[in-house]
């Protein structure tokens, strides 16, 4: 039977329209204009970090003693004030490393925009693979040890950990693992909201314990070979990297200086490596080798103000620091900072610091205490403030309206 042209209309009206409605992206009430500087989000601090076996930790605490007033002693003169800044809780390794988190991809589902990796070379594979500490508990007759795949530690390749023989369990115990992780999620939610992703190139060889685990120090070389491998696994389109943010201006320095920064709706679906160096001033000079303001690098690395490569700060101690990062925040830097620093501040219930954080504008605000309930019992828990996954920055405020405006004329 001929269908009328009434009948023929409709039938397309239907077909024409959603089943429904397409879904908004996250933190879709922010302005998408804001540049990448301009929001605030949460992250969390050692985000692949497994409990330490507790008979271990018992081994370590009079070995290691409190963490600011006995390690500092071991570090050079000049980076004892700025050691005991960063960590400025006289704590024992137990409390300090007194924190859970579940593994990345729940942390992401569960709203994190920040994730901290430590990244240890490994280049002949196996460095890692038998713990010193580990050895010993099982010299003493220790045989339901918490678990850990030493098989994932063999091959050659980057290795996430702590402190070797030490804090050594991880959710995910390779770099390609963890980014293979990240990059699973972060196709599976291509609007998300950018992910800044802190590397931290580490070396902690502190030979705490009868023949321990000598780690590699990074060179040039190694550092070319974790740029590929970061870029290989999560794709070169899916970085926001320092090339992209220095456009044609002559130091990166310059370009963050005047806004070059993308805007959130450009990075929706990105993620920004943020390089820490623990290894000091000659890590940081093999990262630059070769690539001056970090020209053809994957990552920002950590700098001081006004460097020719400088875009990324990390001021820990927002205690202390709050101005500072607020005033450098403005000038138009991306800097972390942290909520809680080795646990003293859920061991207190201690709000301080986490409120000056955000107050801070630090535009990541990191903690080990994402989730209700913890080791010592304390209602302490950090939460980004207004909820959601990003907020905009209290640095860069609303505008005023266009009424709003009016009145005060």
């Amino acid at each position: 039977m001929p269908r009328s042209p009434a009948f023929l209309v409709a039938l397309a009206a239907i077909l024409s329209t959603p089943a429904f409605a397409a879904p908004k992206p996250e933190a879709s009430s922010l302005d998408p204009e804001l540049k990448l500087n301009q929001i605030q989000v949460l992250g969390t601090h050692n985000s692949y970090a497994m409990p330490v076996d507790k008979r271990l930790l018992a081994i370590v605490d009079p070995i290691l003693g409190r963490i600011t007033s006995d390690l500092p002693a071991r570090l050079p003169p000049d980076e004892r004030a700025k050691f005991r800044e960063e960590h400025p809780n006289d704590v024992s390794a137990s409390d300090g490393l007194g924190y859970l988190h579940p593994d990345l991809t729940t942390q992401l589902n569960e709203g994190m925009r920040s994730l901290e990796i430590d990244v240890n070379p490994d280049p002949l594979g196996g460095n890692f693979a038998d713990p010193a500490g580990y050895r010993l508990l099982r010299a003493k007759g220790v045989t339901d040890l918490l678990p850990y795949d030493a098989s994932a530690m063999n091959a050659p390749g980057y290795k996430v950990l702590h402190i070797p023989d030490v804090d050594f369990r991880s959710h995910c115990p390779t770099l390609k693992g963890c980014l293979t992780e990240i990059r699973d999620w972060s196709d599976a939610h291509p609007d998300h909201v950018p992910v800044f992703l802190v590397l931290e190139a580490k070396v902690a060889d502190l030979a705490l314990l009868p023949e321990p685990t000598h780690t590699v120090p990074f060179t040039p070389a190694l550092f070319d070979d974790l740029d590929h491998e970061i870029v290989s696994i999560l794709g070169r389109q899916r970085l926001i990297t320092p090339d992209d943010v220095r456009g044609t201006h002559r130091t990166l320095n310059e370009a963050i200086r005047a806004g070059g920064w993308p805007s959130l709706r450009a990075a929706r679906g990105k993620i920004i490596i943020l390089m820490i160096t623990a290894t000091g001033e000659a890590a940081t000079r093999g990262y630059l080798a070769g690539h001056p303001s970090l020209e053809g690098r994957a990552a920002f690395l950590r700098a001081k103000p006004g460097e020719d490569h400088a875009a990324f700060l990390m001021f820990d101690n927002a205690l202390v620091r709050q101005r500072e990062i607020r005033d450098y925040v403005r000038q138009g830097y991306i800097v972390r900072t942290r909520s809680d620093i080795e646990a003293f501040e859920a061991k207190t219930n201690d709000m301080r610091r986490a409120t000056a954080a955000f107050a801070s504008g630090a535009q990541i605000v990191s903690t080990d205490f994402e989730h209700a309930g913890n080791a010592f019992g304390t209602p302490y828990v950090v939460r980004l403030r207004g909820g959601g996954v990003a907020r905009r920055n209290p640095s860069f405020p609303e505008p005023a309206r266009a009424a709003e405006r009016a009145s005060f004329r």
